[in-house]
């Protein structure tokens, strides 16, 4: 059970976390890699890295064979998963056994039984622990399954047993609707996870999701380490994380900290793991499912206590008794975590890829930040695009969500889009700061925010746009020497284009745009930022400049100006032209349309997916399909045509 060397099974920020910790309580360690991130963080932190693949996950990440063989290589005689990837896999933890490495985490039975929402479901109910009414058998066919859910009542949720991450789930409000949801859910569920096996739960509406850290260890001991907050989500999925949760009350914990406890119980649990629950507003709760591994949040549950998770899971591993007993365990102060995504809400979140040009996270005092992100690195179409977990404690929430606000704000990500001004505006909500909140809440409150439409450029800005394009070929000190003639500086925004009238006096920019002017005096321009005066106010910015493209820290993110001064005339493209490209980087998987067939306008011809999200792309006319280009499993680049209708 002693081990010397732990390989980490994973990549990114929980790679780095690991390692951090192993590290420091005198472990060597060893990284994985596959061909995206030869040069990622991780691999560089690392004592010795090994190459265990193609890019694609299941040639990488998820080769148990690769992964054991890397152990063998390096002598690593144990594996934290992280989470994701095989952290939750029965198999690859049996084949850490069979093969006498240590696999920091519960035993391969734990992680099958609570896998299966069903299965893991009828423990609880045995055990005790408060369950949603709902139908969690083995009889699967769909006509069965929709009489059970008619004797349930409406509304209700049908889910896929296995997996997680909103996937396989539907929310059905009549009759009408359920047939269909059952299909689609199935159908979800077996393409994600492989199994299509269904159960169906009474709805919980409008609740708080709560989960409760537990811990176990292989002497028979147990604790909880208190709450976290998740109620708020977009598509079942988790977008602010805080603990302790802000309507909890000393009893509430203690009850569903027991029950979380029972539940571990239940499956002779080791480690780190956490049960998540409904909180309805009466204050009843609802086992939802148990993650059988170290969870995305749980920093914030290291700040109010003051320990350390990952060395925890080590100790447990190596055999030792929990560091310490349920009575000597306390919170202190708030912490809360967001997850910074490259991905682009004005684009229903679309995932980004490509070159990230500066990356450089805040440093502020209580606040951490989680990242597996180079300052120049890359984010690739395989993997999940988060770039960075922020967390902020404070001795209030008050203070810790101000704080995490400014952290999130004063992080510069430049090259690709990001959801750095959704979670700033998100954070400064009055609701979310009157910790308010359910899960709906982003459904019914937050869908006319500005982050989530595409804005119009200020005139101060595109002065500060034209400074910095005007400077490019000439010295940075001393950059203009006397007053220019004005010209016309012509840039592209979005889709849209602009000309600006521009005048420069030394160090003085004066723009106009239509009946718009601005005038800013540079204080100065280093290689990463510019200092400017403004109506008699001193502001900075951080900048990339990358030859016609410039980026600039704006408006909460990345914002991109082009300057087509000087470019050759594009060629139009034609909206609704029947040539259909990708919106992003992915892999095609599946085409649901033939050379010859007869489309229209909205119908849904190809499938892209990029990770772990599905896009429909439509076609923008009605005609026939003239030309498939594109192939299921092939992988595809951004604005890379895939098929040519033909106009009818």
């Amino acid at each position: 059970m002693a081990f010397t060397k732990v390989l980490v099974a994973n990549r990114g920020e929980i790679a780095v976390r690991v390692m951090q910790t192993a590290k420091a309580m005198g472990y060597q360690t060893v990284a994985v890699y596959s061909d995206a991130d030869a040069n990622a963080r991780h691999v560089q932190v690392a004592d010795e890295a090994v190459y265990i693949g193609a890019s694609k996950v299941s040639e990488s990440y998820l080769s148990i064979a690769n992964i054991i063989e890397a152990c063998q290589k390096t002598g690593a005689d144990a594996v934290h998963p992280g989470y994701g990837f095989l952290s939750e896999n029965t198999d690859f933890a049996q084949a850490c056994i069979d093969h006498n490495i240590t696999f920091i985490g519960p035993t391969a039975p734990a992680i099958e039984l609570m896998g299966s929402k069903r299965l893991s479901k009828i423990a609880m109910i045995q055990a005790g622990v408060p369950c949603v009414p709902g139908y969690e058998g083995d009889q699967q066919d769909i006509e069965y399954l929709a009489e059970q859910a008619e004797k349930i009542g409406f509304p209700l949720m049908v889910k896929a047993s296995a997996g997680g991450g909103g996937r396989g789930m539907r929310l059905v409000h009549q009759s009408a609707d359920l047939l269909e949801a059952l299909k689609t859910a199935r159908s979800e569920a077996e393409n994600a996870f492989g199994s299509g096996e269904l159960i169906i739960e009474k709805a919980v509406i409008a609740p708080r999701h709560v989960e409760i850290q537990v811990f176990g260890d292989t002497h028979g001991n147990y604790v909880y380490l208190f709450e976290r907050d998740c109620s708020i989500q977009r598509r079942h999925q988790k977008v602010v994380e805080e603990a302790p949760c802000p309507v909890m009350t000393p009893e509430l914990r203690q009850k569903m900290g027991e029950a979380a406890v029972a539940a571990a119980k239940a499956c002779d649990y080791i480690g780190a793991g956490t049960v998540e629950f409904l909180l309805d507003q009466s204050g009843e709760f609802y086992f939802l499912e148990m993650n059988t591994r170290l969870q995305v949040e749980h920093p914030v549950t290291e700040m109010i206590t003051g320990l350390d998770l990952v060395e925890w899971q080590l100790r447990v591993a190596n055999g030792e008794t929990l560091p310490l007993q349920q009575h000597e365990l306390t919170l202190n102060g708030h912490a809360i975590e967001v997850r910074l995504y490259a991905e682009d809400p004005r684009q229903d979140f679309l995932p980004q890829t490509g070159k990230v040009l500066r990356w450089q996270p805040a440093a502020l005092p209580n606040v951490r930040i989680d990242h597996g992100m180079l300052e120049q690195g890359e984010i690739s179409p395989f993997y999940d695009p988060m770039v960075a977990k922020v967390i902020a404690y404070g001795k209030t929430r008050q203070d810790a969500i101000r704080l995490l606000a400014r952290a999130v704000d004063d992080c510069v990500l430049l090259g690709v889009n990001s959801n750095k001004q959704f979670l700033v505006n998100l954070l400064r909500h009055p609701i979310i700061v009157a910790g308010d909140t359910n899960t709906a809440f982003i459904q019914q409150h937050f869908q006319d925010d500005v982050s989530l439409h595409q804005q119009s450029l200020n005139i101060e800005t595109l002065a500060v746009a034209a400074a910095l394009f005007t400077q490019q070929n000439q010295s940075k000190v001393s950059w203009q020497t006397g007053v220019s003639i004005p010209f016309p500086l012509k840039l592209k925004y979005a889709d849209q284009q602009l000309l600006l009238h521009v005048q420069t006096n030394h160090q003085q920019v004066k723009v106009e745009l239509c009946d718009q002017q601005s005038t800013v005096d540079v204080v100065e321009i280093s290689d990463d930022q510019v200092i400017y005066n403004v109506n008699g106010v001193r502001r900075k910015l951080d900048y990339v400049l990358d030859q016609n493209q410039l980026y600039l820290d704006a408006g909460n993110g990345n914002v991109v100006i082009e300057n087509t001064t000087y470019a050759a005339p594009e060629a139009a493209e034609v909206v609704g032209d029947g040539k259909i490209r990708a919106p992003m980087d992915g892999a095609i998987v599946n085409l649901l349309v033939n050379v010859g067939d007869t489309v229209s306008k909205g119908q849904t011809l190809l499938v892209l997916e990029a990770m772990k999200i599905q896009q429909q792309i439509k076609s923008d006319v009605d005609g026939v399909v003239e030309e498939l280009i594109g192939q299921v499993g092939q992988q595809v680049k951004k604005r890379q045509l895939l098929l040519n209708v033909t106009i009818a």
